[in-house]
């Protein structure tokens, strides 16, 4: 019944209906002077649909046809991605009034991002999963180039839209071709279609396809190439949210995909999806050493994390799934106190992103500097934080599944990477001190998402706050 099927869409209606209503309140009425406004309340339902959800999910729901599903895997995946786009928001919205860049369509535009990608992690077909891809897509666009003076934010946001289109592209084609060799559109169909030792050739090079379209989503190397340039040019609120939400997202609706609908024939996809991680892991490892803009810096770094996570994906297993699963929740939440002290580097009111000016930092903010070197070192993978046992858990799952090689590379590839995360930490306590010293940034919010991220990769070590059980819970209900 129709009832039914929009009960289990309920929040994604819920969110699209406020953004559009949001839009058009905001045109008839008071425009840019009620951004900060709508940042607030966008949060506010943001965080509200994250507890609506965990609250009210118990079991498998099928909406369509088959067409939306939620489970317990869309569900983990949705509140991560609520949870972290509501941080991001809240970070961004006094970096945003200072410089003169809180518009009415910034809240509107993240809340109608989050929409498509809750339609992603639930997507149970291709038509679906193409849908709330774009939906995504379309409003990152605009994002990147908010700050229309700025020639780096325009040229961002074009390399993005082209790159994107060209993603798409490949995503339809190989959709087609899936299409036309399993004969439906459905997860459900492709799967009984898609067997072990019985996958066409056809239907392979449209996998082929679809994993290409969706490796740039996540900057997987050969795909990355607008991530460092995207990360630089964009509004630094806009970067953040880039290296958060939309990643966890992607993985997901990878996870989906491959699982779903190509879960019988997982010795076909395996050693492509290993490959993609292990180029990732070492091109971001490498390629991040030399630079010297710290969002460039964490350009190059979320391709090397994203193949970590892919590590986990690899494996074709249960396991491997809840290792990606926790990998994402503790990159997310490493990324958000990075962003936040990366938000608060000022020097007389203007940003600052030259990691060079980061000189003898601790001895002016005690403080943030030593929160920064926790995430830092929580990034890198230093034991015994919390980002230690995210690459912990993808490395057994790896080893496990027979894949020891690239269990193996990934070790190399995190201590390669290792040097430029201790780089900024060497800048922060021992550089040349200069004049020209970063002001100590004032936000409360910003300083207390730095320390609150810093808190959790030392305490979560305990227990990592019940994720553990939440992603094997939800792991188990993709990969039955």
């Amino acid at each position: 019944m129709l009832s039914d099927d929009l009960n289990v869409i309920l929040p994604e209606i819920v969110l699209a209906v406020y953004a559009m209503l949001a839009l058009l309140g905001a045109v008839y009425t008071t425009k840019d002077r009620a951004a900060s406004l709508l940042v607030w309340m966008t949060t506010g339902l943001f965080l509200a649909l994250a507890v609506w959800i965990g609250l009210n999910g118990a079991g498998t729901r099928i909406a369509f046809g088959g067409m939306f599903i939620d489970d317990g895997f869309a569900r983990f995946a949705k509140i991560t991605i609520l949870l972290s786009a509501a941080a991001v928001l809240l970070m961004s919205e006094g970096y945003m009034s200072r410089r003169g860049l809180l518009r009415f369509e910034y809240p509107v535009l993240i809340a109608l991002a989050a929409t498509g990608m809750m339609m992603m992690v639930s997507a149970g077909d291709l038509m679906a999963l193409y849908m709330g891809l774009e939906l995504q897509s379309l409003a990152l666009y605009v994002v990147a180039s908010l700050r229309r003076d700025s020639v780096k934010s325009t040229e961002a946001g074009l390399k993005y839209f082209v790159l994107g289109a060209l993603s798409s592209g490949l995503l339809l084609y190989g959709a087609s071709l899936v299409y036309g060799y399993a004969g439906t559109t459905l997860f459900v169909g492709i799967i009984q279609t898609a067997t072990a030792g019985d996958v066409s050739l056809g239907l392979l090079f449209g996998l082929v396809f679809l994993i290409s379209g969706l490796a740039f989503k996540i900057s997987a190397v050969p795909f990355h190439m607008w991530t460092p340039d995207v990360y630089e040019g964009s509004p630094t609120p806009v970067t953040a949210f880039f290296a958060t939400a939309p990643k966890v997202a992607a993985m997901a609706l990878f996870a989906r995909m491959l699982f779903d609908a190509f879960g019988g024939a997982v010795g076909d996809w395996s050693q492509v999806i290993a490959l993609l991680s292990l180029l990732s892991m070492f091109l971001g490892a490498i390629a991040g050493i030399g630079q010297t803009d710290i969002k460039r810096l964490m350009g190059y770094s979320s391709i090397a994390h994203m193949g970590y996570a892919m590590m986990g994906l690899a494996a074709g297993t249960a396991f491997g799934v809840q290792s990606m699963l926790i990998y994402m929740a503790i990159y997310v939440t490493m990324n958000i106190g990075t962003f936040a002290f990366i938000l608060s580097m000022e020097r007389d009111g203007k940003p600052v992103s030259r990691i060079s000016s980061l000189n003898m930092y601790a001895k002016r903010e005690p403080g943030k500097a030593l929160a920064m070197l926790v995430l830092l070192f929580s990034l890198a993978g230093v034991p015994p934080l919390v980002g230690f046992f995210a690459k912990f858990y993808v490395l057994r799952a790896a080893y496990e599944a027979g894949l020891a090689w690239l269990a193996v590379a990934g070790v190399i590839a995190s201590v390669i990477g290792a040097f430029y995360y201790l780089r900024i930490v060497y800048y922060m306590y021992f550089g040349e001190e200069r004049d020209e010293a970063l002001d100590g940034g004032k936000s409360p919010v910003l300083w207390g998402m730095l320390m609150a991220s810093a808190v959790i990769m030392v305490v979560g070590v305990i227990n990592l706050f019940g994720i553990e059980g939440a992603a094997a819970a939800a792991a188990a209900t993709l990969v039955q």
